[in-house]
């Protein structure tokens, strides 16, 4: 279990969220205590076994108070009339005690003591100590309102029943979910320094997995992977003898490489999909081999591998390899893609390149826009009128740009969001990113409302925001048939495209006082790239 240490600053995180809560309750409530009570995650178990699986801190949990040990509780009070500011927050930890049957199975959680040295907290105590903390709490402050998150919702850790009787019956207390979430979420939506050093420590990490998997991809290019004797039939291969031939064997390098490096957790299902499978956005299967041979139509689904010949005929055919991953580092994720060439000596092919370079260029011109005040819709639209412009210029569109726009077939070939807000999650505090009652979205009267159907940040950009930045262009059999009578498609070139699959690059990008900065570091130009996955740097 890696803890952080008291670096993490809990308590301003609390008091942050406490101070949001007070912009949105009603005024009856406004003057009276407040109390934030939380439930942490439990290790989880495989259905009818005691097999544990891995464990992840909750995360507006671990917000709260920079803690990942299982079986966890927060009560945090905030008391508004109080004039020093620091008797008006406090905030206590409850930890589970050393338990014998840990010594031997499990990792123990840490002692009070270990753990005021860990946690940014005003106090621990032992989980068993919680219901008496609530109750000196219930008599010490009668009309305290009592938040806490959703508390029927399976989104989030179940707070016990015994906890919450004495509150939902007392007559005076108020015990209320309807407000925390909320306020946490648009809390959550800027990032502290102490947040963004953990958020670049994932890009970091991320960003080497990927170069690292690349310059695999270019080794075998070159020859350099060689396998000593008996390899792979006396004994098996060991790691500087692998070729990557396989989507699993890509995902295999990359999680490794964060795993050396002390990454925990992936921040989601990595997205390893070769060939037409890369126009499948959340294509999580991972197991098939990369494509020897022509691409026949239905290669991308799921139902056999390709056939293998004899290692000296076997010759990959010319594709793309698109790799969306990225790890967590304490609680905090980087969401990084990447797409490559793979067969054809490691180099694009004319029109995997073609497409790649557009992708990249609406990339590239979106980075250049973003400050704060920029609407992340103007991203969107600006991703699409680079894409109808790309096409009209590669003959793939025919017609008027803007009647093309309005008509919204780009959605046939872009139909994800640009990108969302990152942090703690990878679509991070949805929430706040796309608030139900939004009064900052404009009538867009250029482009068409499938842009923004899937698009998980609907807001103006702020300083302390982290926000991915995604585009791509996809050849998908299911969505192409939405066009397949579009008179602005030239629909005999559209055939030559259809066998790449899809390409996306993503970096993830901190919103400055005067525009961005782009935290993965990873390079995605097409020299640097066909330089490293042909094994020529």
């Amino acid at each position: 279990m890696h803890m952080p240490g008291s670096s993490y600053c809990a308590k301003a995180h609390v008091q942050k969220t406490f101070e949001q809560l007070m912009n949105v309750l009603p005024s009856q409530l406004k003057e009276k205590p407040q109390v934030i009570l939380l439930a942490g995650g439990r290790t989880p178990f495989r259905n009818d076994t005691d097999r544990e699986l891995p464990f992840r801190q909750e995360s507006n949990f671990y917000y709260f108070s920079g803690c990942s040990v299982p079986g966890s509780f927060l009560l945090a009070l905030y008391q508004p009339e109080h004039m020093n500011a620091s008797t008006r927050l406090s905030v206590k930890l409850h930890i589970p005690e050393i338990e014998a049957a840990d010594l031997m199975w499990s990792v123990p959680p840490p002692t009070i003591e270990e753990a005021k040295q860990l946690f940014d907290v005003t106090d621990i105590a032992y989980s068993s100590e919680l219901q008496s903390t609530i109750e000196l709490l219930l008599q010490s402050h009668p009309e305290a309102v009592f938040h806490t998150l959703p508390r029927n919702s399976p989104l989030f850790p179940t707070l016990p029943e015994e906890y919450m009787a004495a509150i939902v019956l007392s007559e005076t207390h108020t015990a209320t979910d309807a407000y925390l979430l909320s306020s946490l979420h648009k809390t959550r939506l800027i990032k502290d320094e102490n947040e963004i050093t953990m958020l670049r420590r994932a890009n970091d990490i991320s960003s080497r997995a990927h170069e690292t998997v690349m310059r695999l991809l270019g080794n075998a290019v070159q020859g350099k992977i060689l396998q000593g004797k008996g390899a792979g039939i006396d004994r098996p291969l060991l790691p500087g003898e692998w070729l990557i031939e396989k989507e699993a064997e890509a995902e295999a390098i990359f999680v490794a490489s964060c795993r050396r490096e002390g990454s925990v957790h992936q921040a989601y299902l990595p997205i390893v999909a070769a060939s037409m499978r890369a126009a499948t956005l959340h294509y999580c299967c991972n197991d098939r081999e990369f494509t020897w041979g022509p691409v026949k139509p239905h290669d991308h689904l799921n139902h056999g591998a390709l056939a293998r010949g004899p290692a000296p005929e076997r010759q990959l055919e010319p594709q793309v390899l698109l790799i969306d991953a990225g790890c967590e580092w304490d609680c905090y994720s980087a969401d990084i893609t990447r797409t490559m060439p793979v067969g054809n000596g490691g180099k694009f092919t004319e029109k995997s390149k073609q497409i790649y370079s557009l992708v990249l260029e609406m990339q590239q011109k979106s980075m250049k826009t973003l400050r704060p005040g920029v609407h992340w819709d103007s991203i969107q639209l600006l991703c699409h009128q680079i894409l109808v412009k790309g096409f009209l210029d590669l003959g793939l569109f025919k017609g008027s740009k803007d009647e093309i726009l309005r008509s919204g077939i780009s959605s046939a070939f872009f139909p994800h969001g640009v990108g969302h807000s990152l942090g703690m999650d990878v679509h991070d505090v949805p929430s706040a990113s796309k608030p139900i009652n939004n009064t900052t979205i404009s009538q867009d009267k250029v482009g068409h409302p499938s842009f923004y159907t899937y698009l998980r940040l609907r807001l103006p950009l702020a300083e302390g925001m982290v926000v991915t930045v995604e585009p791509g262009i996809y050849f998908h059999e299911h969505l192409l048939k939405a066009v397949e009578k579009s008179e602005y498609v030239n629909h005999n070139l559209l055939e030559e495209y259809r066998n790449m699959g899809g390409v996306r690059i993503e970096d993830d990008v901190l919103i400055t006082s005067d525009g961005c900065e782009n935290l993965t570091k990873v390079r995605s130009d097409v020299e640097w790239l066909e330089s490293v996955c042909s094994g020529e740097i």
